[in-house]
């Protein structure tokens, strides 16, 4: 079998700042030299700016609509409705960015991370003309956050987050030996078990197995970061990660901090190119693991 090159872009909501700025430093320099990419939840909608070569299109996304009382409301979540609405988002994203979808489809193929409701395993899916509304908001449809259960292709889906926030396993298991990983948490992150797992499967009673992958989702994350850290020995594996300093949460919305987590995503990606190019005596060779 062939080794093939993927992108893997995590997501993590407004953390998601952080790749946008990566993908468009890679967007200046027509840099796709993938042969397929691997989205979640605000990762996917990063990678389809990115393989649409819209460049600033997840920046004006996240800093003007996902800021937006129309997007999250709190208030409207204390009454039973949505606190974060994603359909609403992906409408209104392409009603004032239109995407070019002529690239898109032309790019290397994308696929996306869901969890399955009924079994709590990820699925993935190969963003296509005919589903892509469908699978991009199943990626980004945050349990209890997102009141309704988006359903296609005989299956209901919520966030792939919950099943796989890195799918760097994934990748490999499709032929992937030189692998680029995007980041939404600086490289020394290790996720913490929920505090009250008998909480969490009271609030996802109507969906069990959504409630344990919830549960185990710590676990499955710290396994990704493990394998990121301890490829394989046939493969490579790329980190882009935010710096230490990083200070954009899942839902920060304060303008002046999005735009530096996007500055800090802007510098990494350039960065990374440079090492890619060996600008800094560095190579595909002596520095697998740089940024």
């Amino acid at each position: 079998m062939m080794s093939k090159k993927a992108l893997i872009v995590e997501g993590g909501a407004m953390r998601g700042i952080f790749a946008s700025g990566v993908l468009d430093a890679f967007m200046d320099q027509f840099f796709v030299p993938y042969d397929f990419a691997i989205g979640v939840s605000a990762g996917a909608t990063n990678l389809i700016g990115y393989l649409a070569h819209t460049p600033k299109r997840s920046f004006h996304v996240i800093t003007q609509l996902a800021t937006n009382k129309a997007f999250y409301d709190p208030a409207r979540f204390a009454t039973g409705g949505h606190l974060v609405d994603v359909k609403w988002l992906w409408e209104e994203s392409n009603r004032r960015y239109p995407l070019n979808k002529e690239t898109l489809f032309t790019s290397i193929p994308m696929y996306a991370a869901v969890t399955n409701v009924d079994t709590g395993s990820a699925d993935y899916y190969q963003i296509k003309r005919d589903n892509l509304s469908d699978v991009i908001e199943a990626t980004t449809a945050l349990p209890i956050a997102y009141k309704q259960t988006p359903c296609f292709s005989g299956g209901c889906y919520t966030d792939g987050g919950v099943a796989d926030s890195i799918p760097v396993r994934e990748a490999y298991r499709r032929g992937a030996r030189d692998i680029t990983v995007i980041l939404s948490h600086p490289l020394n992150y290790q996720m913490k078990a929920t505090k009250y797992p008998w909480l969490m499967k009271k609030m996802l009673s109507r969906h069990p197995n959504i409630g344990q992958s919830m549960i185990t989702r710590a676990d499955n994350y710290n396994q990704s970061l493990a394998f990121i850290r301890n490829p394989p020995k046939d493969a490579v594996i790329r980190v882009i990660a935010p710096p230490a300093n990083f200070a954009v949460k899942r839902l920060t919305i304060k303008q002046s901090l999005l735009e530096e987590g996007y500055q800090m995503g802007l510098k990494a990606g350039q960065d990374h190119l440079a090492s890619q190019k060996g600008i800094y005596g560095l190579n595909e060779d002596n520095c697998p693991f740089c940024v």
